[in-house]
Formats: C-alpha cells, structure tokens, sequence
C-alpha cells in the first residue's frame, strides 16, 4: 500500500484539533517574545528572562501529574476548556497590566511593575500543566492507529508552523502597533481556540472498572515510563538537550546588544528555528522516518548542539537566522520521532499518565532551561554560555548513544 501523507487530514474533527491547536499555540508564542521583551526592557537584566521559564515551570510541573492522571478519567474535551479559560484570563491580565491608569496604580503603592507581569505567567504555566496530556490523549481519540503517524506528522507540523507566524507577528505588532494591541489580538486568538475546541465532539473516557487510586494509578503510569527502554532513553535525550542547548530565553539579549536588530529582529529570530522546522516536517511527511530511526534522533540532536555552538559566536544577523533554522529542522527530526514512539507505545488508557511524565521531562524543560540559561549567562556572560550548552548537548548525545542499545537499533 502506498503512502498517504494527506490521511489524517481527510478527518474533519482532525482538521478542527489543528486549528485549536493553531491558534492557541500562535497565542502563546505571541505572549512569550513580548513578555522576553518586555521584562528585558524594564530591567536589563538576564536573570530576570531565565525566572520567566521558572515562574511558568513551577505551576506546570507540580500539576502535570495530576493532570495525568484526571485526563485518563474524564472528558479531554473539557479539561482543555478549562485550560484555554486560564490563557484567556492571562492574556486579559497582561492586556489590563499595560493600561497607563494601571501603570500608575501599581507605581502609587509600590508594586514591582514586573510582578503583574509574572503573575501572569504563572497562570500560564498552571494551564498548560493540564493542556499537555489532555491534547496528547485527545488526539488519539480523534484518529485511528492507521491514521497516527499522519497525524503526528500534521500536528507537529501545525505546531511549528504557529511557532513561525507567533514570534514573526508579535515581533512586527509590538514594533509598530504597541504592546497593548499585541496582548489584545493573543485575547483573541484564545477565543478562537475554545471555539474550534467546542466544534469537536466529546469522546468517551475509559471505563471505571480501569481506574486505579490515585497514588497507585500514577504510580503506574512513571512505572510505564521508566521501565520502557525505548521510551526513557528518548525522552531523556530530549530532556538534556533542551536543558542544556536552548538558547530561547537569551534571545532578547542577542537582538538589542549583540545583533543590534530589535524587537522586530527578535521575532524573527523565534521564528527561524520553526521554519527550518516546518520545511523538514513537510519533507518527513513525504518521506517519513522508518529505517534506523534511533541512529537517526541521536544524530539530528548532535546537529542541534552544533548549531546552538554556531549561533553563539555568530555576529551575522543573516548566519544567526541560519543556523537557528537549522537548528529547528534537527529537532523536528527528534520532535516526530519521539512522539511517533510515545504514541504507539502507549495504551489507550495511560496516554493521558505517560504524557504527564513526558510533559515534566520535556515541556518544563524548555522553562527550567530558560531558567538555566539566563542563570549560566549571568555567571558566565551570554556567549560562553550558549556555548557550553552546546557542548553539553554533545556529550548527552555521547552518553546516550553509549548507553541505549536499544534506541540506536530502533526502526518503525
């Protein structure tokens, strides 16, 4: 049977999960280059972008479990309701903070102006400590198994495709619009998502006669995880590489003092690493990733690393926007391997546990290595930095390619 890479999307409630998933995405993207900026401006100080990821971290890490977990006995539908109620309410607070009558409220009785600010962000992080596996799980309720790898192909495209238009348009909106219209069309854009949300139908949750206590239901999810060599191995690549060889949080510091380009500038440095994502989904869909599909991740890891190397001792605007696209199409060869794996492997009733355990490992990881990196960039200066997490991409690579038998030998 020949390939058909259109599959998934001749579902109609497929098509309606990525527009939701398109605009939400878009919408969060938006809210973390203006917030980088905007904090960035008020206090020049690398430390505070690396507490972003932190504040947005802490919530996401101590729900996602729990999320797991009640994902896996209710309806997906309505915990990604819930969730996109959060966003809305943190993209009206961030909104509300730039209003000038606000301003001068918070300046009379002495509030940090950046405290709304990480208010804010913390509200995110809570929602999107339930958005990770309740999307993850829904998705699979939505198409068949024959219909997966089509699916996670489209969606991982869908995802970087927002990831190029969020950071590109809230760039150009916050230049040449203002802050308050940028938080205003992120309002928006959370609206349309709970709209394409209700357009899909509620699906059924599993039967009660499958529910664990909660203790021992999460339990056995971490056990799953854990005890799968395949799946630890590949998720712990990713762990370490996003920890260490991101170099996202940085980039507002890169834009105004060592590329000089500003805020218009920044968004086009978050976008270039999902173009080059984008252009090598589109090329995997065609050509999907079935032979030496281990040897493969641990090699398009190591080129991530490479590229994060590349990009801190560049000075080119041009070569920056290079290599950081570069860098984008190496992890979209990680990003669809690795969920391809997890949702195969998966059963029906642990998508929403085991997504919970990779949420912690992988989506927190971006925040914890904002964190870091803003942390190493204060100890060590911006450039040695990015540098050393490169490097330290490299030697996980190294390790992991070492250790894991099994992942190098991985075909699908």
């Amino acid at each position: 049977m020949s390939h058909d890479p259109y599959l998934a999307l001749r579902l109609p409630e497929f098509r309606y999960y990525l527009a939701m998933r398109f605009c939400i995405t878009l919408a969060v993207q938006i809210e973390s280059v203006v917030v980088g900026w905007q904090i960035y401006e008020i206090t020049k100080d690398p430390l505070s972008l690396g507490l972003i990821g932190l504040v947005e971290a802490i919530p996401a890490m101590s729900v996602t479990l729990y999320a797991g977990y009640l994902v896996d006995i209710s309806n997906r539908r309505n915990i990604i309701l819930i969730t996109y109620i959060g966003l809305l309410l943190s993209a009206m607070a961030l909104t509300f903070s730039t209003f000038d009558s606000y301003q001068t409220f918070i300046k009379e009785v002495g509030i940090s102006r950046t405290a709304p600010i990480y208010l804010a962000i913390f509200i995110t992080g809570l929602a999107r400590g339930f958005l990770a596996p309740a999307n993850f799980a829904f998705m699979s309720q939505i198409v068949s198994k024959e219909e997966m790898p089509s699916a996670v192909t489209w969606n991982s495209s869908n995802w970087q495709v927002a990831t190029i238009g969020g950071p590109a348009l809230a760039g150009l909106l916050y230049g040449f619009l203002g802050i308050t219209i940028t938080y205003s069309i992120q309002t928006v854009l959370v609206l349309f998502s709970i709209v394409f949300c209700l357009l899909i139908a509620a699906k059924p949750v599993p039967p009660k006669s499958d529910r664990l206590p909660i203790g021992q239901s999460l339990k056995e999810g971490i056990k799953f995880v854990f005890g799968n060599e395949l799946i630890i191995s590949a998720i712990s690549l990713d762990l370490f590489a996003v920890l260490f060889g991101g170099a996202v949080a940085l980039l507002p510091i890169f834009a105004s003092d060592i590329l000089h380009v500003g805020a218009e500038g920044l968004g086009f440095l978050r976008s270039a690493p999902a173009i080059g994502s984008v252009l090598m989904m589109f090329l995997i869909t065609y050509r999907p990733v079935k032979r030496n599909a281990g040897g493969v991740l641990l090699w398009s890891v190591a080129g991530f690393g490479l590229c994060m190397i590349v990009f801190a001792i560049s000075t080119n605007f041009w070569l920056s926007l290079l290599v950081l696209a570069l860098s984008g199409a190496f992890d979209s060869i990680s990003v669809i391997i690795r969920s391809t794996l997890l949702q195969t492997l998966t059963p029906e009733n642990m998508k929403g546990r085991v997504s919970a355990v990779n949420s912690i490992f992988i989506g927190s990881s971006n925040e914890i290595g904002a964190f870091e990196s803003g942390a190493a960039a204060k100890l060590m200066g911006v450039v040695p930095s990015v540098i050393f997490g490169g490097c330290m991409t490299l030697l996980v690579v190294a390790v992991t390619g070492w250790k894991a038998k099994k992942l190098r030998k991985l075909n699908f």
